[in-house]
């Protein structure tokens, strides 16, 4: 994922700054502690295809 890219992406909901889990390919929004998927290297920020963070779940640093 390109880190210029990552610097402006923010969650859809919260507009708060994003996480990247390169191990599970995904952008997390700690605030909202939801988890929205890369796709073949293209973020899919959309609620609908958001990931509910398992409560015990970490969301990083």
């Amino acid at each position: 994922m390109d880190a210029k890219l990552l610097e402006i992406l923010v969650c859809p909901l919260c507009k708060g700054p994003l996480l990247l889990d390169k191990t599970k390919q995904e952008l997390v929004c700690k605030g909202d502690r939801l988890a929205y998927p890369i796709r073949d290297g293209i973020p899919v920020m959309l609620e609908a295809e958001a990931r509910e963070l398992a409560p015990t779940e970490d969301v990083g640093a």
